[in-house]
């Protein structure tokens, strides 16, 4: 899995940033081989086609360069690389979104700021195997406040900015999005022995 544990387990030398904000090519290569998998991992999952997911990992790649010199090391190296790539995924989501006419609602009141801290989908990467052909199911808006709340453990307030809209609305998102997944998540909660029962009726 390449969540936040993955990028977290990078570890650059410091020598190196410096090299790589100096604009040294060889510093350039070893950041992109080191982060490139985890950061088109994260592409891939916002935008379901590789094609798309390549581009965004050299987007990425580009603005880290283009940026690395005003990196100041108050956060790890992965955890800044992870931001770029996650702007760049949801700015690309939200240009489809427009193409496509679907202008986002903010208008859900009906679901309480409790309600969607309150539902219990795994927190641990490594459980989301199953949580892939579920998210698969929900919507790109959903599928991507689910995956940056759940395992790339973001906050509603930074996923509203990331997103351009308000807590609640990240909120909602979820909640409505647990709502759907539940059922699909839970057969696989049941002791594997008891699973013929879980979906017998």
């Amino acid at each position: 899995m390449a969540g936040m544990s993955k990028f977290a387990d990078i570890d650059i030398d410091p020598g190196i940033i410096k090299r790589a904000a100096r604009g040294d090519a060889r510093a350039h290569e070893i950041i992109y081989r080191a982060f490139s998998a985890p950061v088109y991992s994260i592409c891939l999952r916002f935008t379901k086609v590789p094609a798309h997911a390549e581009d965004l990992t050299q987007e990425t790649f580009i603005e880290i360069m283009r940026s690395i010199a005003k990196f100041r090391g108050e956060a790890a190296l992965g955890s800044w690389i992870r931001r770029i790539a996650v702007t760049k995924a949801l700015m690309f989501l939200r240009s489809a979104w427009t193409k496509r006419g679907q202008l986002l609602a903010d208008d859900w009141h009906d679901v309480t700021e409790g309600d969607a801290l309150s539902h219990g989908v795994s927190r641990h990467p490594d459980d989301a195997l199953d949580l892939d052909a579920a998210l698969a199911s929900l919507s790109d808006v959903s599928r991507a406040v689910v995956w940056l709340h759940d395992v790339e453990g973001f906050t509603h307030k930074e996923i509203a900015g990331f997103m351009g809209k308000s807590e609640s609305f990240s909120k909602s998102q979820l909640s409505r999005a647990y709502q759907r997944l539940r059922p699909l998540l839970e057969v696989n909660e049941e002791d594997p022995q008891a699973e013929g029962a879980a979906i017998s009726y």
